[in-house]
């Protein structure tokens, strides 16, 4: 993802918020289909975002966890560098 598109990404919990609010339009019965397709398409992308954002804490989460001196550190975050490829 580019610098440009993180910079413009909703946070954790905008987006969180925003699937609340979509979820409370599409229940509430009164959308038509035509809405409720586009809030449904945007609901699973701010779904995904959350799922991708948590994740990433997690990991980050285990990486000042499993310091061999047992003293947490912060290192730069690679989203891309599976557990396995952890230094």
């Amino acid at each position: 993802m580019s610098k440009a598109a993180k910079a413009t990404e909703p946070t954790f919990e905008d987006a969180l918020g925003k699937l609340e609010s979509i979820v409370e339009d599409m229940e509430g019965g009164e959308l038509p289909l035509e809405q409720l397709l586009s809030r449904f398409e945007e609901g699973t992308r701010m779904a995904k975002l959350c799922h991708d954002k948590l994740a990433a804490a997690e990991l980050r989460i285990q990486q000042l966890e499993n310091q061999p001196s047992g003293d947490p550190t912060a290192r730069a975050f690679d989203p891309g560098m599976s557990e396995s490829e952890t230094p």
